[in-house]
């Protein structure tokens, strides 16, 4: 256990595999999202730093989205593609103080990280994982704007805006609540915290969670890895992929995919009631069918009760009947963004 995760567990977190699963009641803490303003330790997300001079050309020949707009006071979603187009990673990106950073699902970090390495080549670029030296903390809801302007008297007022000064990097993120990410390094992140904490509710991974499904934001995780190109996920409705920065790793078929028609295959948002959680890369069913129509992307449980999902499938499949998953009905909700 780590010094930050020390501090956490003297806070009431309960630690499991390194990251914060709850403070003691899922429950409530699934109700806090809803009704009042949360506080969530990010430790189940790795950051990579990209430094050096070609850092910027480096990754843009790898990830969908055109990293040279990232400017230091904006953030990006952009995804990390094998040549045939599929998914391996998603990233929020940002730049800060000359470097690149990517944050993404910390059980892909080290794999990713090597497979980055090996394109360097000659590349003056060094790319590091600095997630043991940084802390990140979500904030979301009613008060969380409130709560964050002892720290930040000028607060991002767009989705992707980044504001910074000497106690951290904030960032806005998408959803229909307000929601932040706050980037700060271990001199900082205890004070933050109890200064935050006095008017926001301490949640674990679930909670924050089952935010990033109401956002509409997509995640690959190990049992994703290579099922989706990157619009079966709506990562360009997200402004993840830019269609005129030119060649990077997967982009003929991503490009293609844009150009030759519509896209077939979509995220969607859904609830699924009963008591065993879909996984991330289950399959999803319409009718009683024996052919999968799609997989679940993202998975928490609902403060409502059941499971709020993310599930990509075949846009035919919503009017050819009822979908299901693990044998448990899917009830689709609007996504907080439109997908025409």
């Amino acid at each position: 256990m780590n010094n930050w995760h020390t501090f956490l567990a003297s806070r009431g977190a309960v630690i499991h595999e390194q990251e914060v699963s709850h403070f003691g009641d899922l429950q409530a803490e699934l109700s806090a999202t809803v009704t009042n303003g949360i506080l969530a330790d990010l430790s189940h997300l790795s950051l990579l730093k990209l430094s050096g001079e070609d850092a910027v050309s480096f990754l843009q020949g790898q990830v969908t989205n055109d990293v040279k707009q990232l400017n230091g006071n904006n953030s990006q979603y952009t995804g990390y593609c094998t040549p045939k187009g599929r998914l391996i990673a998603l990233f929020l990106a940002y730049r800060h103080a000359d470097n690149l950073y990517l944050q993404l699902d910390k059980r892909l970090a080290e794999a990713i990280t090597k497979r980055l390495r090996m394109y360097v080549l000659r590349s003056k670029v060094v790319i590091e994982d600095i997630s043991d030296n940084t802390v990140r903390m979500g904030i979301s809801g009613k008060s969380a704007e409130t709560a964050l302007r002892g720290l930040f008297p000028a607060l991002p007022s767009v989705v992707h805006e980044v504001v910074s000064n000497e106690k951290g990097l904030l960032i806005r993120l998408p959803g229909p609540v307000p929601r932040y990410e706050l980037i700060s390094d271990a001199a900082h992140a205890e004070n933050i915290w109890q200064q935050l904490r006095q008017q926001l509710e301490p949640v674990g991974r679930n909670a924050w969670e089952w935010l990033e499904i109401q956002a509409g934001v997509p995640d690959i995780q190990p049992g994703t890895q290579e099922e989706f190109v990157p619009q079966m996920v709506n990562l360009d409705v997200l402004g993840g992929i830019n269609f005129k920065k030119g060649c990077y790793t997967g982009q003929e078929i991503v490009a293609r995919t844009h150009y030759l028609g519509k896209v077939k295959r979509r995220t969607q948002l859904a609830h699924l009631s009963g008591e065993n959680q879909p996984q991330p890369g289950d399959d999803v069913f319409v009718d009683d069918g024996n052919e999968p129509v799609g997989k679940i992307v993202r998975s928490a449980p609902s403060p409502a009760g059941g499971f709020d999902v993310l599930a990509e499938v075949r846009l035919e499949s919503l009017e050819a009947g009822k979908l299901s998953c693990n044998g448990s009905p899917l009830v689709l909700s609007p996504l907080p963004y439109s997908l025409d």
